[in-house]
């Protein structure tokens, strides 16, 4: 069975089918992607159910989990999170399996179509043109037939008429010979083009057209066939997320069968138990005897001071333990005032106020005298080599326009040498503002670098925090720079001065002692410190505390005692000592 046989004179109907066979696949596919559309709602549906319904951290929901029941209920919401995302799986695997796949098989089929009806198209007008041509030679031939008909009747005419002359006679006759003649070439052509369409015709209808149909056909089973394994595939990716959605519901059936009735009961009876002995009895009273009344030993009023009682010793029960709660209640003890405390430390330790400077902003001075002393030198450092850099560049230009300018000098032909004097002498400008700004920056650094404590370059680029030992140097530089807002602003001294001060805070280096820990603290997150004055944590890392938040996020803890430095607040959890000199109550 062939298309090239069997539907020779069915052109345009195959144009129809192949492209209602694109249509068919183009639809299937938008089916899948509606499928996929459809499986990830309901995936972020079964998400956002489960996590309506989970237990909120720190609230009474969460106490309530503790029963089996409950427990089971949360496994099902864990569990139907999982299940929610086994239909994103088939969601995703339909997208690159199927719909990317067919749709890429489709554009790759409309120009394999395309192709062929376009092959088949241009056989068709062959065929039309050659047509053409055997209808006008045939035209051609039967009209020369007839003026070759009329011409040889008329010269018979002519040659029977006495009256005609015999040139006339002649001319009928040649003239009747010359239609005869162009009747034959007439013939010999249309024979000819005839026999060139029946051969055309021929090749048409049993060469051209059956390999083009033939084509076509195997362009359409093809497309049967991938559709076939697409909706094949479409079943397979369901069924391979089947065992992982069958392990979730046997999750859920283990957690139902998990739920312990009596446990649970226990678990209310320890939650609500008062602890209070039943009622005994009430005896009887005879008030017909002239006697006081009494009453029994086991009475309601005995069996309540009797609970008064066992409580006040036992203390069993919550719902009667208000009273003595109440009795224990007492104002909180003075604390000393912590500005005691800050005080003191200010006399007798260093502040590094390296962040609490840094995070409140505002125009940053161009001798960064806002900045604690380390940092100062660093950021000095930095725009010195900066600037450096950039004399370098200049020097580098400045080279190449002298050279360009002496290959000038020397062949003329290549330029003007004297048009490179007003960029030399720019770039000589610029080398000397930028030795200016260096010098400028240099001063304030050999400034800053002669009231630090002396140490060595390597150490000096490393520090990635202020040291215990480096206390009294900071000390003193933030009290001679220190605004009442808390930043720094850097006063002229002269250098004989910065000298003074160098060697005083030389005298005063050994004399010093680490601050006391006035508590502890369990790092709840890692925290790299990478900035100056910080101090790098690992998560359930244990330290001492020895300086508060003072209202600026910042806890400063120590390690032992060459490391200490600043943490965020928010990621330690802090225990102050409440014997500690200026520590809070709170934890």
């Amino acid at each position: 069975m062939s298309w090239g046989t069997e539907l020779w004179d069915q052109f345009d109907n195959l144009e129809k089918h192949t492209q209602w066979g694109i249509d068919i696949l183009e639809k299937y596919i938008k089916f899948v992607k509606e499928r996929t559309e459809i499986e990830l709602s309901y995936a972020k549906q079964l998400r956002n159910l489960s996590k309506k319904y989970q237990p909120k951290k720190n609230s009474k929901e969460e106490e309530e989990y503790r029963y089996t029941a409950c427990k089971a209920f949360l496994a099902t919401l864990n569990e139907m999170n999982d299940y929610a995302g086994q239909h994103e799986v088939i969601a995703e695997n339909m997208t690159s399996q199927i719909i990317a796949e067919l749709v890429r098989y489709v554009q790759e089929l409309k120009q394999e179509r395309k192709s062929h009806f376009h092959d088949g198209r241009k056989a068709q007008q062959h065929i039309e043109t050659c047509w053409k041509q055997l209808e006008s030679s045939k035209r051609r031939f039967e009209r020369d037939c007839k003026e070759a008909d009329r011409a040889q009747q008329y010269f018979e005419k002519m040659d029977a008429d006495i009256n005609v002359t015999k040139a006339d006679v002649e001319k009928a006759r040649q003239q009747a010979q010359a239609r005869h003649q162009m009747a034959e070439e007439s013939k010999t052509d249309y024979s000819s083009i005839l026999q060139k369409f029946n051969h055309e015709q021929h090749e048409y209808y049993h060469t051209h057209i059956p390999n083009i149909f033939q084509k076509i056909q195997e362009m359409e089973e093809r497309r049967i066939v991938r559709m076939g394994e697409s909706v094949k595939t479409y079943a397979e990716l369901d069924r391979q997320v089947i065992p992982i959605i069958g392990k979730c519901l046997d999750g859920i059936v283990k957690a139902a069968e998990s739920i312990d009735p009596k446990n649970d009961s226990q678990l209310v009876v320890e939650a609500y138990k008062s602890g209070f002995e039943p009622p005994g009895d009430i005896e009887f009273e005879d008030y017909t005897q002239p006697m006081k009344r009494t009453v029994s030993d086991n009475s309601l009023s005995n069996s309540r001071g009797e609970g008064k009682s066992e409580l006040k010793f036992g203390g069993k029960s919550k719902g009667k333990l208000w009273p003595f709660i109440k009795k224990n209640k007492s104002p909180k003890q003075q604390k000393e005032p912590l500005s005691h405390r800050f005080n003191e430390f200010m006399t007798s330790k260093p502040k590094i106020h390296c962040f609490r400077s840094l995070k409140r902003g505002g125009a940053t001075p161009e001798d960064f005298s806002n900045l604690p002393p380390e940092q100062r030198r660093k950021k000095l450092q930095q725009k010195v080599d900066e600037l450096n850099k950039e004399i370098q560049k200049e020097m580098d230009q400045r080279d190449a326009i002298t050279k360009m300018k002496d290959v000038y000098l020397k062949n003329p032909q290549m330029g003007d040498s004297a048009s490179l004097g007003h960029k030399l002498g720019e770039v000589s400008q610029n080398i000397e503002k930028l030795r200016l700004e260096t010098q400028k920056f240099e001063a304030w650094l050999a400034e800053v670098e002669g009231r630090l404590p002396a140490r060595s370059d390597q150490a000096r680029r490393q520090s990635g925090m202020y040291e215990a030992q480096n206390a009294p140097s900071v000390n003193n530089c933030a009290q001679d720079r220190e605004s009442p807002d808390g930043s720094y602003t850097e006063e002229q001294s002269q250098e004989s001065e910065v000298k003074v001060l160098a060697t005083d805070f030389d005298d005063e280096f050994d004399d010093e002692e680490p601050l006391p820990a006035i508590g502890t603290c369990k790092a709840l997150y890692t925290f790299e410190g990478q900035n100056e004055g910080t101090i790098s944590v690992v998560e359930g890392e244990t330290l001492f505390v020895i300086e508060e938040d003072k209202g600026d996020g910042w806890t400063r803890i120590r390690r032992n005692e060459d490391e200490e430095g600043y943490v965020p607040t928010s990621y330690v959890e802090v225990y102050l000592d409440k014997n500690a000199k200026g520590a809070k109550t709170y934890i």
